[in-house]
């Protein structure tokens, strides 16, 4: 397919209500505590994507299973509303969408596995959880090992298939997409913030990165996150948008 446009998207907190390393405190609850504070210390750059994984890898007593990330899925699985039908909506109008993200590839794996999501060409993802196959198959062919690889796995995919910087939009939430945010702000690609996290808007303040639509909640510094404020987010409206910006 010719594709004449893309949307590269973070996945945790920004299009599914759950975080990346939910999974892992899912199979063993002892662990939340320290999970949850090291997610915290990442999403508001105080340290990197590596130390993170590093720092959950030590946690983590055995490999996780695909038993197991299907226990999860089964319990947990959610996105925001209308997500599936968004990107369903960008493919068939030739919009590629990639999911661009730290969560693991494992998750998604089984993800697609099991249905529960359409058939999202390209994800580049976080190898800190991965199954038998990942490296095959060309879904997964870019990788999140820090930050900074979202824009250039961005950057790399628009540049193999021809598609112009002014037909890109980029969608994130937190610091961790600082980077995406920075590079797309610099080549003129459309700048989505969904459920912004104070660590993002001060990334992009402090670099004079223009934001040029904010969609969904929009957090204050020590405000807590609302669920169902932002369960109630309609992704389908982002339509109008992209048919204004890419169509």
């Amino acid at each position: 397919m010719e594709w004449r446009a893309i949307v590269s998207s973070d996945w945790s907190e920004c299009l599914a209500p759950s975080g990346p390393f939910d999974p892992i405190s899912f199979i063993y609850p002892d662990l939340e505590s320290e999970l949850s504070n090291v997610f915290k210390r990442y999403t508001g750059n105080e340290i990197s994507l590596t130390e993170a994984t590093q720092r959950i890898s030590a946690l983590i007593p055995t490999p996780i299973t695909e038993d197991q990330m299907d226990a999860y899925l089964d319990a947990h699985f959610a996105t925001y509303l209308g997500v599936p039908d968004f990107i369903e909506w960008c493919l068939s109008r030739g919009i590629l969408f990639m999911i661009n993200t730290t969560s693991a590839q494992g998750y998604f794996q089984r993800v697609f596995a099991k249905n529960l999501l359409p058939a999202v060409p390209f994800v580049a993802a976080n190898p800190l959880i991965r199954f038998l196959g990942a490296s095959d198959d060309q879904r997964y062919r870019y990788r999140v090992a820090e930050i900074d690889d979202k824009p250039k796995n961005t950057q790399s995919l628009m540049k193999s298939l021809g598609i112009s910087p002014k037909r890109a939009v980029i969608i994130g939430d937190s610091g961790g997409d600082g980077p995406h945010f920075e590079w797309g702000g610099s080549v003129g690609a459309f700048l989505i913030s969904s459920m912004i996290k104070p660590s993002l808007d001060l990334y992009c303040r402090e670099r004079g990165v223009i934001i040029n639509k904010r969609f969904g909640r929009s957090y204050s510094p020590g405000e807590k996150r609302n669920r169902p404020e932002e369960m109630q987010t309609n992704f389908m409206e982002l339509t109008e948008t992209l048919e204004s910006v890419l169509l």
